[in-house]
C-alpha cells in the first residue's frame, strides 16, 4: 500500500477491511487489496471488463496480479459518484423508491441474461468456472451446526420443489446484490454503481433477487423490482428466497462476526420454527 498510503481512507461495505478511497493520477479512486484471496484480483478485474457498458461498474485503472500477504495483489478502480443506496432509502419518498426499484429490476434482468454453461466459482482472468462440489442443501445444513429445529427439513423440501419448477439455466450472479453495494445519485434517484464483486459466481438467475429481498420490508420498492422483471406466472419472491438459501445459511453460520450475520441466523431460525421459506417475512410477491 506504499504508493497510496498518504491518501487512503477505509471504506464501509463488505467485512474484510481491505477497501480504501485513494487519489490516483489526479482522480478519486478505490483500491481493494486481496490478502485473503490473492487469486480473486484478476477475477474481479475480468468481471468488471465483462459487464462494463451493460452495468454501472467502475473502470479498472490498475491491476497488481501477484503479491505476498504483506504486499498483496490489488485492484485500483475509479470511484463512482453517488451515495450508498441503503442510506438513501432511509429518507427516500415513495416516488424515489419506485424509481430505484425499477432500475434494480433492470439490473437484475441484465445479470440474469448473462449465461454460463455451469454453476461454480470463477477461477482466473478467463473466468473459468470450477463447480462448487458441495452436496445438496440437506448435507450443507448438517455441516454448518446452526442448531436449527427439525422444521428446516420442510423448508429445504419447499425450496427444492420451487427451484425444480423454475427455469433451469446458469447466469452471472453478483451474489451480494443489496443496497449496501449500490450507489445512487441523491438528486435524481438514478443508480450510479454496482460495486464489490468479490463473491460473484455463475449460478441461479433467482439468486440476486433473493439477496435483494432477503430483509426487504418495503412493498413499494419490491413491487417496482418485480414489475420490471415481468416473469409472468412465476412466484418470484419464493424462487428468490429458495435460491438465496445457500448464501443465507453461509451468512448465518458467521452470526458472531457482525449484526447482518446475526440477523441472517435469526431469519433461518424463524424459517425452521415456522417450516416456511418466508419465515415471517412480509408477502412481497405482487406479480400478476
Amino acid at each position: 500500500m506504499t504508493d497510496f498510503a498518504a491518501s487512503a481512507v477505509p471504506l464501509t461495505g463488505g467485512y474484510g477491511g481491505q477497501t480504501f478511497a485513494v487519489s490516483a493520477g489526479g482522480e478519486d479512486a478505490v483500491i481493494k487489496f486481496y490478502a485473503k484471496d490473492p487469486g480473486r484480483a484478476v477475477v474481479d478485474a475480468a468481471l468488471l471488463e465483462l459487464v462494463r457498458g451493460l452495468l454501472p461498474v467502475p473502470r479498472v485503472l490498475e491491476l497488481k496480479r501477484e503479491g505476498s500477504y504483506d504486499e498483496p495483489p490489488y485492484l485500483l478502480t475509479e470511484r463512482l459518484p453517488g451515495v450508498n443506496l441503503q442510506m438513501f432509502l432511509e429518507t427516500a419518498d415513495e416516488a424515489q423508491r419506485r424509481t430505484v426499484g425499477t432500475q434494480l429490476g433492470e439490473l437484475l434482468a441484465r445479470l440474469s441474461g448473462m449465461p454460463f454453461l455451469r454453476a461454480g466459482m470463477f477461477q482466473d482472468d478467463e473466468l473459468r468456472v470450477e463447480p462448487f462440489g458441495v452436496g445438496d442443501l440437506t448435507e450443507y445444513v448438517a455441516g454448518l451446526d446452526l442448531g436449527l429445529s427439525e422444521g428446516f427439513a420442510t423448508v429445504i423440501d419447499e425450496a427444492e420443489e420451487l427451484l425444480e419448477g423454475g427455469v433451469h439455466r446458469v447466469c452471472l450472479v453478483h451474489s451480494d446484490f443489496n443496497p449496501k453495494n449500490l450507489l445512487v445519485d441523491p438528486e435524481t434517484a438514478r443508480i450510479t454503481g454496482l460495486i464489490d464483486w468479490e463473491f460473484a459466481h455463475a449460478g441461479s438467475p433467482y439468486a440476486d433477487l433473493g439477496n435483494l429481498l432477503r430483509f426487504c420490508e418495503d412493498p413499494v420498492l419490491a413491487r417496482a423490482v418485480l414489475d420490471e422483471l415481468r416473469w409472468v406466472g412465476e412466484p418470484l419472491v419464493d424462487l428468490g428466497r429458495a435460491a438465496d438459501l445457500w448464501a443465507l445459511l453461509d451468512l448465518a453460520s458467521r452470526a458472531a462476526e457482525h449484526e447482518v450475520a446475526a440477523a441472517a441466523h435469526r431469519l433461518v431460525s424463524r424459517m425452521a420454527d415456522t417450516g416456511t421459506l418466508a419465515g415471517g417475512r412480509p408477502d412481497l410477491d405482487v406479480v400478476h
